[in-house]
């Protein structure tokens, strides 16, 4: 391949823990299973390394789970190798400050890049520029975050500040080469992005970005086309496995990005299940199958319209059981454990994730439930919430 010729190659979520994590320990390139040679074919190999890296044994008050690594696990990452780990999520604080700092330290060591988290607010929100071959490649790398962001000074991730993620973007598009923004966002196990990430992700690329990448829903979504540019919704899950038999959790896909002369030129998708031992590329009908549910999610995603309709099949699908089970959950959580119920229901009105849910749900009630959504989409949602895996 000539030089100015490269594939870039994204993978989401990558945590050493539960069945992984002793796989990590002590195979590390066995996780990858027949994936792996194809993740050595790309010229640059960036993830999202979901969890702290540290010795250290006392976790924050949050809302979800919290998830730990310990140093030894980085040789997962470095066995690829992945040169770039981006660390603005929901996890790479579980462990505080400290726990942010082991991580930095152990991904230098392994000489791992990262992105998107700093233990001060200008190392947190700083892109990632390197050059690959004759290729200057630009990453930009925010988060939700969960409150456990930058923003106040660091430590921390690169939360939810669009307008700094546009004007980064914009300079670095100045500077040339290739800006991709990935991203760490959105509802978790659902098929179909929110509004909200659907319009921050367009404002990227109107920024500048020459494509947006997104994960955090632990599910595949779908992929839009927007002014020429890919934006793809959510890979799904990678090294990390989740005690489900849940087919749409139990795969995701990777993003290789090819580029000629710093333009992109193909994007190819690399589809795998995940199970106790690892990933395993999906081949033949298993794979032709996956590609043809990720261009009917793909399909409202273009129209303004049935984008809103698909969101309103799954404020539906929520409906008023959903909503009393999360608000009693949370408020039987303060009562027995409110350090914990009080992370847990902060983080519904400050997280955009929840607080536009939400809002939008009381705002369906409020219409009387009458606003139009699509049943083909919800269809798909009780597939997303209902299929086992063989």
């Amino acid at each position: 391949m000539p030089a100015e010729h490269i594939t870039i190659l994204v993978a989401s979520d990558w945590a050493p823990i539960r069945a992984f994590d002793p796989i990590v320990r002590s195979n590390p390139e066995g996780v990858y299973g027949d994936l792996l040679p194809l993740l050595r074919t790309a010229d640059l190999r960036i993830v999202n390394c979901e969890c702290a890296l540290t010795a250290a044994n006392r976790p924050v008050w949050k809302s979800g789970s919290v998830f730990k690594g310990e140093p030894g696990h980085a040789v997962g990452l470095s066995a690829v190798p992945f040169e770039v780990a981006c660390l603005a999520n929901n996890h790479v604080m579980d462990y505080g400050a400290t726990g942010l700092a082991d991580t930095l330290e152990v991904l230098e060591k392994h000489q791992v890049l990262p992105v998107g988290a700093g233990l001060d607010e200008a190392q947190a929100c700083r892109p990632l520029t390197l050059a690959v071959n004759r290729t200057t490649v630009h990453v930009v790398n925010f988060s939700e975050g969960e409150d456990l962001t930058a923003s106040n000074g660091g430590p921390g991730v690169f939360g939810w500040d669009l307008a700094r993620a546009a004007r980064l973007v914009a300079e670095r598009r100045a500077k040339g080469g290739f800006v991709i923004v990935i991203a760490h966002c959105g509802l978790e196990y659902v098929p179909y992005p929110p509004p909200y990430v659907t319009a921050a992700f367009r404002a990227m690329v109107d920024a500048g970005a020459d494509c947006v990448i997104g994960h955090h829903p632990h599910v595949p979504q779908g992929i839009e086309w927007y002014r020429g540019r890919p934006i793809v919704y959510s890979l799904g899950n990678f090294v990390f496995y989740q005690l489900t038999d849940l087919y749409w959790r139990r795969v995701g896909f990777c993003v290789a990005l090819r580029l000629r002369r710093a333009r992109l030129a193909e994007v190819e998708l690399l589809p795998y299940r995940i199970d106790q031992v690892g990933l395993h590329r999906l081949h033949g009908n298993a794979a032709a199958r996956f590609a043809s549910k990720i261009e009917r999610l793909s399909t409202p995603l273009a129209d303004e319209e049935q984008a809103a309709k698909a969101w309103q099949a799954y404020l539906e699908y929520y409906g008023i059981d959903g909503f009393t089970r999360e608000v009693l959950g949370i408020l039987d959580r303060m009562k027995n454990e409110p350090p914990k119920g009080a992370a847990m229901f902060r983080n519904r009105i400050t997280a955009m994730q929840h607080r536009e849910l939400w809002r939008d749900f009381l705002t369906r009630q409020m219409a009387g439930g009458r606003q139009p959504y699509s049943r083909q989409a919800s269809r798909i949602i009780d597939e997303w919430f209902r299929r086992k895996a063989q």
